[in-house]
């Protein structure tokens, strides 16, 4: 199984109220994939910390080193996530270096609790081929079609040596590239 971005909106809201139900941790999770693109491995161990100062202002940036390629990675957290990141910490009274992301169990929620969660929501609302990469490819695929198919600036993001690879990776298909051809028209 290949796993692929969500392309209908409806059923991302619909998977967000859902996880949301289930526990604002995994709501929170779902969000913060899905606003920055970012690998599940390197959204799990983000501290408060890690986004607030120490008088719980929001730092310019997120800056994290990412565990897969090992490069440092600055991401511009947007209002929307911003908003509801402030409303998840105050309702679970999280202290500043409290994971985000906490386990019952200590430390913060692993790989593999994560993937069961989002996966058993995803088949709840029925998106298919999903996977916890599908948060990053949905970002990508989501930010291709809204910076008018600048897959340049989004290879960069992701780190990959070709716009090829980019475009298969955010699931660009035929269906996106006939959209193209209906765009210019003289």
């Amino acid at each position: 199984m290949t796993v692929e971005p969500i392309r209908d909106k409806v059923k991302i809201k619909q998977m967000y109220y859902y996880l949301q139900g289930k526990d604002p941790k995994y709501g929170l999770l779902f969000k913060f994939g899905l606003n920055t693109g970012l690998r599940i491995s390197d959204i799990l161990p983000i501290k408060v910390n890690d986004i607030y100062t120490s008088n719980y202002k929001f730092r310019e940036y997120l800056t994290i080193k990412e565990k897969k390629t090992e490069k440092e990675k600055k991401i511009k957290i947007n209002e929307s996530l911003k908003k509801e990141i402030d409303k998840y910490i105050k309702l679970r009274c999280l202290k500043y270096d409290d994971y985000l992301f906490p386990s019952n169990k200590g430390g913060h929620i692993g790989r593999i609790q994560s993937y069961r969660i989002l996966k058993e929501a995803a088949e709840t609302v029925g998106v298919e081929n999903f996977g916890t990469h599908s948060l990053r490819k949905t970002w990508g695929y989501w930010s291709y079609k809204t910076s008018r198919y600048n897959i340049g600036l989004i290879m960069d993001t992701f780190n990959h040596s070709s716009q090829k690879i980019t475009l298969r990776y955010i699931g660009v298909n035929q269906e996106q590239k006939d959209e193209l051809y209906t765009l210019v028209q003289f």
